[in-house]
């Protein structure tokens, strides 16, 4: 499709900052950090993490507690991902909130450098294993109180890029998922490569738990998903009042 493309693979919290700063054309962010991007970029239909039971986990290095003074430490994947907006709308002013990469956050829970944390990615399939206790899912509030599936993150472009651009870039990824689904033993070397967890079946569990229909398409119900999250974000103070709505791409 003429398309030329330079990636980059880096933590989450990295790929927020690098979006603020203007330094990519196209990324995967957090729609928490996507909702204060509005003005400037738009959401591509394809290559969301978005549905029931995806939700980050709220987990404790002691079994039993719970978050409730300011002298306890949560520990969040990155200040603008959705996990740390949905412990701050579901657990407001309970803990200190420290920012740490993802995958440190169950070894300082396991070292008791910190008393509870928000795990997302390959960390809900292995956290039993690692000895954490359970608090809650914080996936599992959001779908009892919205009736909304959870929108985690998605891949944005950049509202400069031109049209034609936008539909190359947003066909392409269509394409890929597609191929992926249909031949699932094709991304498994990448995702060896690059995840935190090497077992192939957890890396399955992983991908038939975020990977889905409104994956390849979010649809009618991922824009309402995009609104009830920019709601929420707003009514806490996470995202400003007069921020505009997150416009969703539209090749046609």
């Amino acid at each position: 499709r003429g398309l030329q493309f330079e990636m980059e693979l880096i933590d989450i919290q990295q790929l927020n900052d690098r979006l603020f700063a203007g330094d990519f054309d196209v990324a995967k962010t957090s729609f928490h950090a996507a909702l204060m991007l509005a003005k400037d970029t738009i959401v591509l239909p394809s290559g969301s993490a978005l549905g029931f039971g995806v939700g980050p986990l709220l987990l404790s290095a002691h079994a039993g507690e719970q978050p409730a003074s300011v002298s306890q430490v949560t520990l969040c994947p990155g200040r603008d991902t959705t996990a740390a907006l949905l412990f701050q709308l579901f657990y407001p002013h309970s803990t200190q909130i420290q920012h740490v990469v993802f995958s440190d956050i169950m070894p300082m829970l396991q070292s008791r450098r910190a008393d509870f944390g928000v795990c997302i990615h390959e960390g809900r399939f292995t956290w039993q294993a690692e000895g954490l206790g359970f608090v809650e899912d914080l996936g599992t509030r959001w779908e009892r109180e919205t009736s909304c599936p959870l929108p985690l993150g998605g891949i944005v472009a950049r509202r400069c890029l031109s049209h034609n651009v936008l539909a190359n870039v947003q066909a392409v990824i269509h394409d890929s998922l597609q191929l992926a689904l249909r031949n699932r033993e094709l991304p498994l070397p990448t995702m060896r490569r690059y995840a935190q967890e090497f077992n192939d079946d957890v890396l399955m569990q992983h991908v038939d738990l975020y990977v889905n229909d409104w994956t390849v398409d979010l649809g009618t119900v991922g824009k309402n998903a995009l609104q009830q999250l920019s709601q929420r974000a707003q009514s806490i103070g996470l995202v400003p009042l007069d921020a505009p709505d997150l416009q969703i791409f539209a090749a046609h």
